[in-house]
């Protein structure tokens, strides 16, 4: 306890007994006796008396009598103060938790947790449970809402608010906590955390503006909805995906890629996507004019040329008419195209994961034919630089790079 009873006992001044009425009410907010906190605070009884009930005497300065807890009617899920005042007398009786529990038509972790949380612990270290006192603990826990751990610490919030601001996803985020502080729990939060930070109402704990880099850019939350059934594209001698060799569904052999188009405004423009499934390593492919078969067949070749001939195994794409020309794209690059299902996107998963990642740098309904080749290098180095959770927290770059020393 930090308060000490004072050893000179003369008058205090303007400041007379000021520490000590407040140590006293705290105590009996704790649920002390008259006698109890004026023996711990060191005052005389009547004084005690005149604090908590008020002075009367037109003569001496009027003290504000100790406040009532007015009741408050609150939902039958929460324990009341007479269901509390039964456990006090149980425990008095030294009756166990689950005797006290089907009494009450509870369970016994509900009587468990009440105890340990508004129990009252003494100075020499033993508790007692004091039901008015534990009524005065509920019910000041109860209003809402509450700042949270994020509003409650600066330098949590400020590193969250950088690292969003450098367009991190929240999950991410709270990985580096944990990896950069290990040992300070107070810099763990998880990521529902976050987004429960940028988008509940009355938090306040994250600067509004900062939900439009996460990379769907949304001011508030809404449910999924249900994806409209995409219209099948015939595309001459397909491979079907369940033809892929065995070791491209594994992901254990590099140099096995998934494709795909992001489109801009009236689908006018698009970008190619390649995504490496072993190590998630992004290539941006450059389409300034149009994406017809052609256009998008001579892109995909002068891209994948660069890379070495071991990453160069297969590539997975959708049946969209883009990848017509695919077999003159096989026989110029050696790689083998294959087709997923219609209607299936999570045989491509992680190209259509990166389809959403990229969206934060090409927004929907915006010309993607203005951006240069070298922007879309530079957003790909970006992409490759990110953490990512499947590959235990490591770059894609970190990984590609260990396997080509490999």
């Amino acid at each position: 306890m930090d308060f000490e009873v004072r050893k000179i006992r003369k008058a205090q001044g303007p400041r007379k007994l000021r520490r000590e009425r407040e140590e006293y009410f705290r105590l009996m907010q704790l649920g002390y006796s008259n006698k109890e906190a004026c023996r711990v605070v060191g005052i005389n009884l009547r004084t005690g008396r005149e604090w908590r009930n008020g002075r009367t005497s037109p003569n001496r300065t009027v003290a504000p009598a100790h406040a009532v807890r007015a009741p408050q009617s609150v939902s039958s899920r929460y324990l009341r103060e007479e269901e509390r005042i039964h456990i006090a007398d149980r425990l008095r009786e030294k009756a166990t938790i689950r005797a006290i529990a089907p009494e009450l038509g509870r369970s016994p972790s509900t009587i468990s947790r009440e105890i340990h949380r508004n129990r009252t612990v003494d100075p020499r270290g033993q508790w007692h449970y004091r039901p008015h006192a534990a009524q005065s603990r509920a019910d000041a826990r109860r209003p809402r809402p509450k700042l949270g751990k994020i509003g409650q610490n600066p330098e949590l919030r400020d590193f969250i608010q950088e690292r969003l601001t450098r367009r991190w996803s929240p999950e991410q985020i709270c990985q580096a906590l944990r990896r950069g502080f290990p040992d300070r729990p107070e810099m763990h939060v998880t990521h529902e955390t976050v987004y429960q930070a940028l988008y509940v109402q009355g938090r306040g704990e994250l600067r509004r503006e900062l939900a439009r880099a996460l990379r769907t850019g949304r001011a508030r939350r809404r449910p999924r909805r249900q994806p409209d059934r995409r219209q099948h594209r015939a595309v001459k001698d397909m491979v079907m995906i369940s033809d892929r060799p065995a070791e491209a569904d594994d992901r254990a052999v590099p140099g096995h890629w998934e494709g795909d188009l992001i489109t801009g405004k009236d689908n006018r423009s698009a970008i190619g996507t390649l995504v490496e499934r072993a190590t998630r390593y992004v290539m941006l492919v450059h389409l300034p004019v149009d994406h017809t078969a052609p256009a998008t067949r001579d892109a995909l070749v002068e891209t994948v040329k660069t890379l070495p001939a071991h990453l160069r195994r297969s590539l997975t794409w959708d049946q969209g008419s883009e990848i017509a020309a695919h077999r003159t794209f096989t026989m110029a690059t050696d790689i083998p195209v294959y087709f997923c299902d219609p209607a299936s996107p999570w045989q491509r998963g992680s190209n259509e994961n990166t389809n959403g990642l990229l969206r934060q740098y090409f927004p929907k309904g915006t010309d993607l034919s203005v951006h240069t080749r070298e922007h879309l290098a530079a957003v790909a180095a970006e992409l490759n630089g990110r953490p990512r959770k499947t590959l235990g927290w490591e770059t894609p770059a970190e990984r590609l790079s260990k396997l080509l020393t490999a």
